[in-house]
């Protein structure tokens, strides 16, 4: 940023957000020493975890903190835009963090409100305004550099197939997940069916839902996550980040198979492109709105067989083509 003033009110702005959370995690601690029933009951027992937070936050105000943290992550220790970053992410991984360890997931389980069409869209949309703000449109760059800083590029036909094929195989996994949940942890597995269901059960009941529930999220996470976040604060911090904000499943193996359909889709953004990421999401969220069973599941057996085969092929072909240009004439 070219104006001092600007540097230092973005690192104030960033030291305030951080020493709140700090600070609020020190008063909930206090509660919960003095009122040990009364803070489980509001809970605030998870105070750690928004100290732990908000102290990371504060510490980040130090350029030489930042320093060592650029070996860590690919952020730009002299720029207070990306410390803001750092900041906000941090103090919503706290917050989301606190609700998970205060038991969130059973009070979800039994009184959490069914989100509608239009719920979803205004619930989801702020991701994706977040990310346009954060890239700087209009204000820094114009809409096509905008869209090349948050890696939205035309996909080539394999790029396609390979984000298709990886939404089943991410699909099957998390099926893995799930029932892997049911076998060691039935009682939590129980309570991330019922919070999902009370959620988002009116939607997936219905297929115009199940559409706006995919393309609403794989569109407005993937812009903010992958494209604005991962470039400057790594896959790892991105997908702990993105995991954490999906509270319905708590801390449990659903939620494991989030981080790692993070993790993939990350994988996807950095060889390839948000189009790609986003592409595997919303397929991702199909297949998972609509389910599949019986024949079905047979059929999208098949179908990612044939999908991972024409990769293989592809390459193949690849590799042949690369070789006879180097071969010697």
């Amino acid at each position: 940023m070219r104006e001092h003033w600007a540097r230092i009110a973005t690192l104030v702005f960033s030291g305030g957000i951080a020493g709140a959370l700090f600070l609020l995690g020190l008063a909930d601690a206090a509660i919960a020493t003095l009122d040990p029933h009364g803070a489980a009951a509001a809970g605030t027992q998870a105070s750690p975890a928004l100290i732990v937070c908000g102290g990371l936050g504060l510490a980040a105000i130090w350029p030489q903190a930042r320093v060592a943290l650029a070996r860590l992550l690919p952020i730009d220790p002299e720029s207070p835009v990306h410390v803001l970053a750092l900041v906000l992410t941090l103090t919503l991984f706290g917050l989301q963090l606190q609700s998970a360890l205060s038991n969130v997931l059973s009070q979800e389980a039994g009184s959490a409100q069914p989100l509608n069409r239009l719920d979803l869209v205004l619930g989801e949309l702020p991701f994706l305004l977040i990310a346009i703000a954060g890239v700087g449109l209009v204000v820094r760059r114009n809409p096509s550099a905008a869209a090349d800083r948050l890696g939205y590029r035309r996909p080539a036909w394999w790029h396609v197939v390979l984000a298709l094929a990886a939404a089943g195989g991410f699909f099957a996994l998390a099926i893995g997940f799930d029932q892997l949940g049911q076998v060691l942890t039935p009682h939590i597995a129980q309570e991330v069916n019922s919070a999902n269901t009370r959620i988002f059960g009116d939607l997936t009941a219905d297929p115009t839902g199940v559409v706006t529930l995919a393309v609403a999220a794989g569109v407005c996470e993937e812009a903010l996550f992958r494209g604005a976040l991962q470039p400057r604060l790594g896959i790892l911090w991105t997908s702990l980040v993105f995991a954490s904000v999906h509270t319905q499943y708590g801390l449990s193996f659903d939620a494991l198979a989030v981080f790692v359909l993070a993790l993939g889709l990350g994988l996807l953004r950095r060889f390839l492109s948000t189009t790609a990421s986003t592409i595997c999401h919303v397929a991702y969220d199909l297949l998972a709105g609509f389910g599949l069973s019986g024949i079905f599941l047979t059929l999208g057996g098949v179908l990612e067989g044939l999908l991972t085969l024409l990769l293989l092929a592809a390459l193949l072909l690849h590799l042949r083509g690369r070789t006879a240009a180097a071969a010697p004439s």
